[in-house]
């Protein structure tokens, strides 16, 4: 058996150049950070939040977090069938996300106002990667960012809603 040369290796063609398929890699990269930190931090809530509105909002942040969960895998997943490693590290997502950590334990109608916020954050993330992906005809990302950005779009309105 011949000894794999650097060249040998598998080369990712897509239908699109190496250039922008790390650039569109590292946008997920970065929604990926978004993802998780606000995962992290919805799940901050859901264990802390009090109040009348404990057992609605609960639940509420519950599913939620259950939904970001799901979503942190598949971004990661497209991020390596692009051929990147995904970052998977408190320190890499520190990094990486424009959503800052909660510090302490805001009372609920803060929760989720600061929620609402993050929501749309994400949003904006998901959108500053789409053109990346629409100027290589990277449909499966263009895909997943669309859904993205519906389910983040949705998720702030019904937080908002609960703000009267």
């Amino acid at each position: 058996m011949a000894k794999a040369k650097k060249s040998d290796k598998a080369a990712i063609d897509l239908g699109f150049d190496e250039k922008q398929r790390v650039a569109i890699a590292d946008g997920l990269s970065r929604l990926l950070a978004d993802t998780y930190t606000l995962y992290l931090k919805t799940h901050n809530f859901h264990w802390n939040v009090t109040g009348p509105q404990f057992n609605s909002l609960h639940l509420m942040f519950e599913a939620q977090y259950t939904e970001l969960a799901l979503a942190v895998d598949l971004i990661a997943e497209r991020i390596r069938a692009l051929g990147a490693p995904a970052p998977g590290s408190y320190s890499a997502f520190a990094k990486l996300a424009t959503i800052a950590e909660a510090d302490g334990t805001p009372p609920a109608e803060e929760m989720v106002r600061i929620l609402a916020a993050d929501q749309l954050a994400v949003v904006r993330t998901a959108r500053a990667v789409f053109p990346l992906a629409d100027a290589a005809h990277d449909e499966p990302t263009a895909d997943l960012l669309t859904q993205r950005m519906q389910v983040h779009e949705k998720t702030a309105w019904m937080l908002r809603a609960n703000l009267g």
